[in-house]
């Protein structure tokens, strides 16, 4: 049954979500501004400060001179309350609006295993392999992480599961894989994800050559994960688990942080407390087991730059054995050695992120992400057009190249023994299968030009016959791009 507003009550009519952060309302938002000169006004202006911004990454003087020094972030801000208000209430009685809940009527279809086409295994989770797999209706390529629910169940990883799943629906970071669907197969839960087709930082480090990196590849990744970091921060989400094997990166040699199972939410105002982590990588607080927020993420990018350029994690060598309680003995107490590889900028970086004090490390002192961007190894870097992805990456991956392992040398997983599912673990499956993730789920209907080809209105202004709830149903579409949304999927309620 296509949507009607009575049985679309679903949708809450927030501007800021409707219009500014769901990536087709905001499209259809502005179709509809479009048709009024005023509102059109609005939306060049917008644009405007949007380009400016990004072209040289600095606030635009053009508009600060021209509106009295008033900031454009603010002027930005009037214009979206004025839009919230009596356009926002004439875009909800629009033909565009309608369209939008079609949108999200197609969003919230059943996602099952024949949604998508399987691929060559990838590598290994922690709990199931991962795979690529390619979503028939769109052709969009993703890599699926399967979570085994025997495997799960016997190692009690419940909690740990949904945790992942929720953060990784909550972030929105082009420094975070997303997660764009979320199902259940007979014995496995499924994560779809952003596909890096370039491997782990690990496996670049040590497998490519000479171990570590010149100093200025090593600088543009600690950056990237930096904003990465940020992003998770500003959601109050400590990563706690960085390391290079968990930094992967993508067909453009851009990175993205990856593998949230450790991740967790600091409640504002409070300390949390958990010794978790990877040895060599947990920072003193943690291996003490004392309370703290975010400062375990800027140690760890501390460790993780030093790698990168040293070739050797700064508290552990690689393929030389060491005690666990020798490395956290090393993290608490002993300072780490810098050779000649080490410019004094970078020396200074790493010392910072370093500290074995949290209050006197780097990116705990009250600012953030904004200290550690401030140092004077970032000099070169601009942030602004970083963040917006419009700085070329120093290592672009070979297409043709397999940056990992060789699937042949992947250890299968044994049989699990010995645990039967039963049905009071349904409620955890229904938690974690929840379909399609709007954002991600939209961004695809745009990348791959599905928005464009099923998006058409008619050139007079006229309301389309699908549109016009008042009249008939709509006539059958035609051969094509919608047969092949729905083809596969079998017909049922819309998930909640």
């Amino acid at each position: 049954m296509l949507p009607t507003k009575a049985n679309t009550r679903w949708v809450v009519k927030d501007y800021g979500s409707l219009c500014e952060r769901q990536p087709i309302g905001r499209l259809l938002f502005r179709q509809f501004c479009e048709t009024r000169p005023e509102l059109r006004r609005c939306v060049k202006f917008l644009d405007a400060v949007v380009r400016t911004e990004r072209a040289e990454g600095v606030t635009a003087g053009f508009f600060v001179s021209f509106f009295n020094c008033v900031c454009p972030s603010l002027f930005c801000r009037l214009i979206h309350d004025y839009l919230s208000v009596a356009p926002f209430a004439d875009y909800l009685d629009s033909m565009y609006y309608n369209r939008f809940l079609q949108w999200k009527w197609l969003e919230r279809q059943p996602v099952t295993k024949n949604t998508f086409r399987q691929y060559r295994v990838l590598g290994k989770g922690g709990f199931g392999e991962v795979c690529a797999c390619q979503v028939r209706a769109t052709g969009k390529m993703y890599a699926c992480k399967k979570l085994e629910k025997k495997r799960i169940k016997k190692r009690k990883g419940e909690s740990m599961a949904l945790n992942e799943k929720q953060i990784l629906e909550k972030v929105n970071s082009r420094f975070v894989v997303s997660l764009a669907y979320a199902y259940e197969t007979k014995d496995a839960l499924c994560l779809v994800l952003t596909l890096m087709n370039g491997g782990d930082l690990k496996f670049h480090i040590y497998h490519m050559g000479e171990a570590g990196f010149d100093e200025r590849r090593a600088v543009f990744y600690a950056a990237e994960i930096c904003c990465g970091l940020e992003d998770l921060h500003r959601e109050q989400i400590v990563y706690r688990d960085l390391k290079p094997e968990n930094i992967l990166l993508d067909d453009h040699g851009h990175i993205r942080i990856s593998d949230l199972g450790l991740a967790v939410h600091v409640p504002e105002g409070q300390t949390i407390k958990g010794r978790v982590g990877t040895v060599g990588y947990m920072a003193p607080e943690v291996v003490k087991n004392e309370r703290y927020t975010f400062s375990p993420d800027w140690w760890a990018l501390g460790c993780l730059l030093y790698e990168m350029i040293e070739g050797q994690s700064p508290f552990q060598q690689r393929k030389k054995k060491i005690k666990r309680e020798e490395v956290e003995r090393l993290v608490r107490e002993v300072e780490e050695e810098y050779s000649s590889k080490f410019s004094e900028d970078a020396k200074s970086l790493c010392k910072m992120l370093l500290a074995k004090e949290p209050t006197e490390r780097l990116g705990c002192q009250g600012g953030g992400a904004s200290e550690v961007k401030g140092h004077s190894i970032f000099r070169s870097i601009n942030f602004k057009r970083l963040e917006a992805g419009m700085l070329q990456a120093p290592f672009i991956p070979d297409p043709q190249a397999i940056y990992c392992k060789d699937v042949l040398d992947i250890e299968q997983f044994s049989t699990v023994k010995g645990v039967e599912l039963d049905p009071k673990d349904e409620s955890f499956y229904s938690k974690v299968s929840t379909g399609s993730v709007p954002i991600p789920w939209q961004n695809e209907m745009i990348e791959t030009e599905c928005f464009t080809e099923l998006n058409v209105f008619y050139q007079d202004g006229a309301v389309p016959p699908d549109l016009d709830w008042r009249g008939q149903p709509s006539p059958p579409p035609k051969q094509g791009l919608l047969q092949r949304l729905f083809g596969r999927q079998v017909s049922g309620k819309p998930n909640a």
